[in-house]
């Protein structure tokens, strides 16, 4: 099954029909933001549209992609809406719950594109995803405050950057894989029918090699 496959598979449960509704309004809100918002705010919401569409294009479970959609349209909307210095501890929780998520999605793409076993398979110890996830939220969470600190430099003084702030929510992030890889040791993401259909692919591709 590919990715157009997954992302054009009809949606079966109720989790599925929430998160494909999250997903129209996220892409809504973006049109909406444009026309009433600061610019800054239209590229803070439009980025978290790849995001949106990741879970379903890689066919995870319902309850896993309604999670996704939730948390990052709740990261997005906060900046917009300034929650992140109205709410005490609000960043920081965001931070742990987005970045644990995220680095979930990133262990299934690393996986499935033979990088990197970390999700599923025989070969794949309890302590992979301990090991990695931590480390993959880890990468994203400097990732993103480099984008925050560009964002700073080039485009807006407004956007709240100190070094207090860039070091606690790397810490967060890395406690949100954390929790992510030990909840990815109990609770597969991936759908059973997804999982055998790539077994297959990947059993065919080493007969043939």
């Amino acid at each position: 099954m590919t990715l157009r496959d997954d992302f054009l598979r009809p949606p079966r449960t109720a989790a599925e029909w929430a998160a494909d509704a999250l997903r129209v309004i996220g892409v809504v809100a973006v049109g909406v933001a444009a026309i009433v918002l600061a610019p800054t705010d239209v590229g803070i919401t439009a980025l978290a549209l790849p995001a949106l569409m990741l879970p379903r294009m890689l066919g995870l479970r319902g309850w896993f992609d309604l999670t996704t959609c939730v948390l990052v349209l709740a990261a997005a909307w906060s900046n917009v809406f300034d929650l992140y210095r109205s709410v005490p501890g609000w960043d920081l929780l965001l931070h742990f719950a987005c970045t644990g998520v995220l680095a979930v999605i990133a262990a299934v793409v690393l996986t499935r594109a033979r990088i990197a076993p970390i999700t599923r398979g025989d070969a794949v110890s309890a302590r992979t995803p301990l090991v990695l996830l931590p480390l993959i939220a880890l990468a994203l969470s400097a990732m993103w405050e480099m984008v925050e600190w560009l964002g700073l430099t080039y485009l807006s003084d407004e956007i709240f950057v100190t070094y207090q702030d860039t070091i606690g929510d790397m810490v967060f992030g890395g406690l949100g894989g954390l929790v992510a890889g030990l909840a990815l040791v109990f609770a597969p993401v991936e759908r059973a029918a997804r999982e055998a259909s790539d077994a297959g692919m990947v059993a065919s591709a080493v007969v043939r090699e």
